[in-house]
């Protein structure tokens, strides 16, 4: 186990990290009640229905999207977690405070410019907000977590965050294609494009267990993603045959990928 690197006191700059990271929190917390239908128009409903689970070949079945749960509990519990005394002046919270307070704020900002119908800007976001991710996830991987609590509630929340984000940003760039009037719904073009998709997350799946050792977080979030996004095509509206297969094999290849890097490791 890793032993905390601390100073004797907390700086300003760590009392300013704690604090921005806490408002980037609450900010989360909004735009979350206005994607819910609680203060806005939910997310399914916005731009048009283009971010609809039914609205294209790559979008992801509706139970998929109960992974927001546990990732959003998981944010809440690191924003205290970084509050208690001996994870103030560490290392692993000093390199990632702040790519976690952007993370939530990118969060938020999505689901506000969906609100508005800006499907393209949408993208935009949410392609930031994958990278701001995996730059996090990065500084986790080269800093050792301190035990299991850490483990759990820091890795594990992060990985998810972006495991998930890898899937939606894909879904999100065929929402925004939908949006410009490109059939994804069906036909043979949507099925090439989707099956293309499909290869481009399952490769970047592959491609984050190399990086980071085969997190078991990361590789999850994404063979939920894409295990969802092919139950929709199998058992629900756009139907698709061949890129609901594609996607469970996809969900499948990932995992291996994690599993395959983690014996390597251990070897």
């Amino acid at each position: 186990m890793a032993t905390v690197t601390t100073g004797s006191t907390p700086t300003a700059e760590d009392r300013r990290r704690q604090v921005v990271v806490t408002v980037a929190e609450v900010f989360c917390v909004v735009g979350t009640l206005v994607g819910l239908g609680v203060l806005g128009t939910q997310v399914e409903d916005s731009a048009g229905g283009a971010l609809a689970a039914d609205a294209t070949l790559l979008a992801p079945a509706g139970p998929a999207f109960s992974i927001w749960t546990p990732i959003y509990l998981g944010l809440l519990g690191y924003t205290v977690w970084q509050w208690l005394p001996e994870h103030a002046t560490d290392r692993r919270h000093r390199a990632t405070g702040w790519l976690a307070a952007a993370s939530m704020v990118l969060n938020a900002s999505w689901l506000l410019v969906t609100q508005q119908g800006w499907v393209w800007v949408s993208v935009v976001v949410i392609l930031a907000l994958a990278a701001t991710l995996f730059a996090l996830v990065d500084r986790l991987q080269r800093t050792p977590s301190y035990g299991v609590g850490e483990s759990v509630l820091v890795d594990g929340t992060f990985g998810l965050y972006l495991g998930w984000v890898v899937v939606a940003s894909a879904a999100n760039v065929f929402a925004a294609l939908s949006s410009s009037g490109v059939r994804l719904d069906g036909g043979a073009l949507a099925t090439v494009l989707a099956l293309v998709g499909v290869g481009l997350v399952a490769a970047v799946g592959v491609g984050l267990a190399r990086r980071f050792g085969g997190r078991w977080s990361v590789a999850v979030a994404l063979a939920w993603g894409l295990a969802w996004a092919g139950w929709g095509r199998l058992a629900d509206e756009p139907a698709s045959v061949p890129v609901g297969l594609a996607a469970l094999v996809a969900a499948v290849v990932v995992v291996a990928a994690a599993t395959q890097e983690h014996a390597r490791l251990t070897v």
